[in-house]
């Protein structure tokens, strides 16, 4: 990475290495590992930046109580948490609590496609537990009150001698109507609602989108006024994790259905998703990021003075974690592509910081 020129690099702390029983004992060899890891980094001039949760929880915690389905997660990440503040902060200067929650959700409570695998039939595959119409807003729920209370105990204890900032990434779509249509472009909003306000909404805000609470009702829990209170402005920085775009269609007749989970609930139709999800190139159509910068902007407008790197800005500072997914040449194309584009979403009030934390491949 240094001989490529890296100055940053982002990856996760798995909580299992850590503290094997998810409470407890430290793991020695773990917290060596990672701290020989990062001085490593910081010795070839490599920034590291550090995701305290990406889809790993300690089995122990899953089979005690159900893990991220239980509130008593909250405590549990609060305390993980600490110790990675404790044995790492003096090094690590941005931590972002959890990755992408909102997909996390989707693919491991409603879906069921990646751990701990719970889905409900008929909307899951191989479905053996778990409630896909509740348990992906219950799990949203909790991770953003342990993203709260671990943000909480970064700024009350660790901020001010670490000098560090701590935030949360968000999985986005560029949601772009398919039609000039009324209820397309309504569609398109629901899309922007569920996806992106689902946790963006809660932390500037202090409560879900509207649009959601009609429609999810009773299934989407609801935040006290302390837990409003704690969430909200218990950010940095948002990390806005953007692979692609996609056509909205309005789909009345699903919120009809007595049955549903959440892609149901949204009551939109994603036209190229076959192009999204199974082609082995995402279609490059890189003016979806600023679709979705210029979305943040406008609804989630100066909320606070929020700090990134070297850049201070009135407003909401975007941080970039740019990942592909072939990496090859229509990669290098896209990559071209987006440097036009970001720079007309900063416009003329500088509020957009970008940073680009990861040029580098997932490979699987």
């Amino acid at each position: 990475m240094a001989e490529m020129g890296l100055d940053a690099y982002r990856f996760s702390i798995s909580w299992s290495r850590l503290i094997p029983n998810g409470r407890g004992p430290l793991n020695p060899k773990g917290v060596q590992y990672y701290n020989n890891l990062i001085s490593e980094l910081i010795s070839h001039g490599i920034q590291p930046h550090v995701t305290l949760n990406n889809a790993d929880l300690p089995q122990a915690l899953e089979d005690e109580y159900g893990g991220w389905i239980n509130r008593k997660i909250v405590k549990d990440f609060t305390a993980y948490a600490n110790v990675c503040f404790r044995e790492f902060g003096d090094r690590v200067s941005y931590w972002t609590t959890v990755n992408e929650p909102n997909v996390f959700a989707i693919g491991g409570y409603d879906q069921g496609v990646i751990p701990p695998r719970h889905c409900s039939s008929p909307f899951g595959v191989n479905c053996t537990r778990g409630d896909s119409s509740t348990e992906p807003y219950t799990v949203v729920h909790n991770i953003l009150l342990a993203h709260a209370s671990a943000a909480r105990l970064y700024k009350r204890k660790y901020q001010e001698k670490q000098n560090g900032f701590i935030g949360i990434s968000i999985y986005t779509l560029g949601a772009i109507p398919n039609t000039n249509s009324t209820e397309d472009a309504m569609a398109a909003q629901r899309i922007n609602d569920f996806y992106i306000g689902w946790i963006a909404n809660p932390l500037v805000f202090g409560d879900y989108p509207d649009t959601m609470k009609e429609i999810v009702g009773s299934r989407i829990p609801t935040f006290t006024n302390h837990e409003s209170e704690l969430v909200r402005g218990s950010f940095d920085f948002l990390g806005v994790i953007h692979y692609t775009t996609c056509y909205v269609e309005d789909d009345p007749g699903s919120l009809v259905l007595k049955q549903r989970d959440f892609n149901i609930d949204v009551a939109a139709k994603i036209k190229n998703m076959e192009d999204i999800f199974l082609d082995s190139e995402y279609p490059i159509l890189p003016s979806g990021l600023q679709v979705v910068l210029e979305y943040i902007k406008q609804v989630y407008e100066n909320p606070a003075q929020f700090n990134l790197g070297r850049h201070i800005e009135s407003g909401i500072s975007a941080s970039i974690y740019w990942e592909c997914a072939g990496c090859s040449k229509e990669w290098i194309g896209y990559k071209r592509v987006l440097l036009m584009v970001l720079p007309r979403c900063a416009g003329d009030t500088g509020w957009l910081s970008i940073r680009f934390w990861l040029l580098l491949c997932r490979f699987g």
